[in-house]
């Protein structure tokens, strides 16, 4: 039995299909998760290194009264920094398991970050595409990209957490 190596899987160019990706995040605020999405999502992957972009005007949260504070320097500063980029340094593939190490940029400051997650394909669809989806999720400390905004409980601490769940979910189709 041969083994594909994930540089193998990985090959050639990719075009995303934004239409069947997602770019999902989750904090807790008080005493529950609080969740939203970026709605504008762009992405590459060639020859294995993936990179991808969302824009920050593009957030979605379920009270859009929200919408103005996210915007602000208070929190991603939309203004300056209008995007949050991201680009692998590198992935690797055991089945259908993934485990990336890359570069992660929200409000102009970069940290490196560590995803796990799933990696589907590369699988033939029926219009004679080849398809490759990846589910990934990391833990990011929301303060070390400087989305330092909080309040104080009445009985002490704080009502944001530091820790943000980030999940996303790609879909590429082979170009070459």
């Amino acid at each position: 039995m041969s083994t594909v190596t994930a540089s193998e899987r990985l090959a050639g160019q990719w075009r995303f299909a934004p239409v069947h990706s997602a770019a999902e995040f989750a904090v807790k605020y008080v005493v529950a998760k609080f969740r939203g999405s970026f709605g504008e999502l762009d992405a590459s992957l060639n020859d294995g290194v993936l990179s991808g972009s969302a824009k920050v005007a593009s957030i979605s949260v379920k009270d859009q009264n929200l919408y103005p504070h996210l915007q602000s320097p208070d929190f991603f500063d939309a203004e300056n920094h209008p995007e949050i980029k991201f680009r692998s340094t590198n992935i690797d593939i055991q089945g259908d398991r993934v485990e990336l190490d890359g570069e992660l940029e929200i409000k102009g400051n970069t940290q490196p970050v560590h995803a796990t997650g799933t990696v589907e394909g590369p699988v033939a669809d029926p219009m004679g595409n080849t398809r490759l989806g990846f589910t990934l999720e990391t833990k990011i400390d929301r303060t070390e990209f400087g989305l330092n905004w909080n309040a104080e409980l009445p009985k002490g601490g704080k009502a944001l957490s530091d820790e943000v769940v980030l999940t996303v979910e790609l879909e590429f189709h082979k170009v070459s």
